[in-house]
């Protein structure tokens, strides 16, 4: 484990990443983490990482010499992408992840797969529209009525729930088959619990504080 935090970490990588994202993740977990390339996104926000994680085939030789060289922790293998390697490398309570969204498809698909892979850290992706989790084994989650909620199972499985304006008990969700995109909240509580691992909660990006306290909670 190359960080150990009793509070959350952000997480910033080379995506597209807005400087409201940067700044409220830092204001939840002021331990930055970069992934890789992401060092140089954090470095515009004039702000030094605490550690770089990565295979440093995106970190350029510009951004690197801006460095400090004990806060460079090489990841050498090709078998996953910068953020499954900085994710598995972070023990905290909750990682902000930031830049991660919005450019190659194939790299954010991905970031959902490690977020399954990876479930118990408990991490959010913050993109400029929605943000997504992997669901923990029971969620309770407060939210204002009419807020867009969208189950998406990367494995086969049931997820019971209350407060969803269509109940999801009893359906079987399949990432192939029957998913759980574009439901709402239909009152101020909502509770969420899977039968399987590998299910993902994407929300609007304007409930980052309520899935914040639910996920620390």
């Amino acid at each position: 484990m190359i960080i150990r935090s009793p509070e959350p970490v952000t997480l910033v990588g080379a995506s597209v990443t807005s400087g409201t994202d940067f700044d409220q993740a830092l204001a939840v977990g002021s331990l930055l983490v970069a992934a890789d390339g992401g060092a140089e996104i954090a470095l515009s926000r004039g702000v030094v990482p605490d550690a770089v994680i990565g295979d440093f085939d995106s970190l350029a030789d510009h951004v690197r010499e801006r460095l400090p060289p004990d806060r460079l922790y090489h990841v050498p293998e090709q078998e996953s992408t910068d953020f499954d390697k900085a994710l598995r490398h972070i023990d905290a309570p909750l990682v902000l992840a930031v830049g991660f969204t919005g450019r190659r498809i194939d790299h954010e698909l991905a970031t959902y797969n490690a977020l399954a892979r990876h479930a118990g850290r408990r991490t959010i992706v913050i993109g400029g529209h929605d943000i997504c989790f992997h669901l923990p084994a029971e969620l309770e989650l407060e939210l204002p009525v009419g807020t867009r909620l969208s189950l998406f199972p990367l494995a086969r499985m049931r997820c019971f729930s209350s407060g969803l304006t269509w109940p999801t008990e009893g359906l079987i969700l399949d990432p192939i088959g029957r998913v759980g995109t574009s439901n709402s909240v239909a009152s101020d509580t909502v509770v969420l619990r899977p039968d399987a691992s590998g299910m993902l909660v994407i929300l609007p990006r304007s409930a980052l504080g309520s899935a914040i306290r639910a996920l620390l909670g």
